[in-house]
């Protein structure tokens, strides 16, 4: 592996092994939910392994996530634009007020479309 990919394997190990152990899974339980061996478990959290995305998602539905969220930390969006600032926001709020400010952000594009015909 090259040592950039090298260095991404092993953040997106660290990320799963983060997120295995914030949900209590021992690797084996997360080797159960996804059918994948313990041992590559535990070679994808050190990073030893360049993953598929079929094993990607297969870990992420494992572990009740998304693949945006689990490559969140890898690759996160700039929070300097208005849009990371955004994101941050929303993804810091229960999914009712998500649902809620997502109604209202078409409501007011739907106006603005109105306003300009």
């Amino acid at each position: 592996m090259e040592e950039s990919t090298k260095q991404l394997a092993k953040m997106l190990g660290e990320r799963i092994r983060s997120l295995r152990l914030e949900q209590g899974l021992s690797q084996e339980q997360l080797g159960e939910r996804s059918g994948l061996h313990t041992n590559y478990i535990g070679q994808i959290e050190r990073g030893e392994k360049n993953l598929t995305l079929e094993t990607l998602l297969k870990i992420a539905r494992s572990l009740g996530t998304s693949l945006e969220q689990l490559l969140h930390s890898i690759d996160p969006l700039d929070v300097q634009t208005p849009l990371g600032q955004i994101v941050v926001m929303l993804s810091e709020r229960p999914v009712a007020d998500q649902t809620l400010v997502l109604a209202l952000m078409k409501a007011v594009f739907s106006w603005e479309e109105e306003k300009r015909k």
